[in-house]
């Protein structure tokens, strides 16, 4: 497998310059199309133990984790597609081998052990389906990270949250940090720490110009952002 390796990471897939509605098929189609090395989801879990593409805790007004699957059926997306199950989104991605899929997992607004069940419904789902070379996975969530990298030490997992040290994640067994640009730009130093320790630099969402060339220059791994066109535009 070769997985393409230009940083370009699709947010929600390519959903802005030609309109999909965001974490839908569509997208992730259209972010492969474009040729991005990774294509970003947001995975919930509903009611009834379905785990769901979608990256509010809501689905047109119906809060995801306090639904079934088939109520959140009765409310298609704006293209038409009902809501995608994790399932469908990664044997959708796994049609193709070039541009990853960047799985992450919500923390639970229901309550911390949720949380830790979707965790291990992550997983479980993934290796039923042989997509661990496509998955890497990221997490606002500290215990989910560590619960994922537990069950497969051999995931590539990222944190996003921004308080947590590139030693204090190489430490515990990550394989790089995600952070916010503005949290990247207080601690422009992390970089460098990161790439020292091997570990890969992440950073969302950056949809302004000056950031991605910033970015660029400092050789950060992935760049996670809206615009993949603008930035594929900037690196070509």
């Amino acid at each position: 497998m070769e997985f393409h390796k230009n940083k370009v990471i699709a947010h929600r897939g390519a959903w802005k310059a030609n309109p999909h509605p965001q974490n839908s098929l569509a997208s992730l189609q259209a972010a492969i199309d474009l040729g991005c090395e990774g294509s970003e989801f947001d995975v919930w879990m509903t009611a009834d133990g379905v785990l769901v593409a979608n990256h509010d805790a809501d689905h047109e007004e119906m809060v995801v984790e306090e639904s079934t699957y088939a109520q959140l059926l009765e409310k298609t997306l704006p293209n038409g597609e009902k809501i995608p199950t994790v399932e469908e989104y990664l044997k959708h991605g796994m049609k193709q081998s070039k541009t990853k899929l960047i799985f992450e997992i919500k923390p639970s607004g229901v309550s911390k052990a949720k949380g830790i069940e979707l965790a291990e419904k992550s997983v479980a789902i993934v290796k039923e389906l042989g997509a661990e070379k496509w998955v890497d996975y990221i997490t606002f969530d500290y215990d989910i990270a560590l619960k994922v990298i537990s069950l497969d030490p051999n995931a590539n997992v990222a944190y996003l949250s921004g308080d947590k040290s590139p030693q204090e994640l190489k430490d515990d067994g990550f394989f790089g940090f995600d952070y916010n640009i503005k949290k990247v730009k207080e601690n422009p130093h992390w970089i460098k720490e990161a790439q020292d320790l091997n570990m890969t630099v992440n950073v969302w969402t950056v949809n302004k110009e000056e950031d991605m060339k910033w970015l660029l220059d400092q050789e950060v791994d992935f760049i996670t952002t809206d615009e993949p066109e603008k930035l594929f535009s900037l690196i070509k």
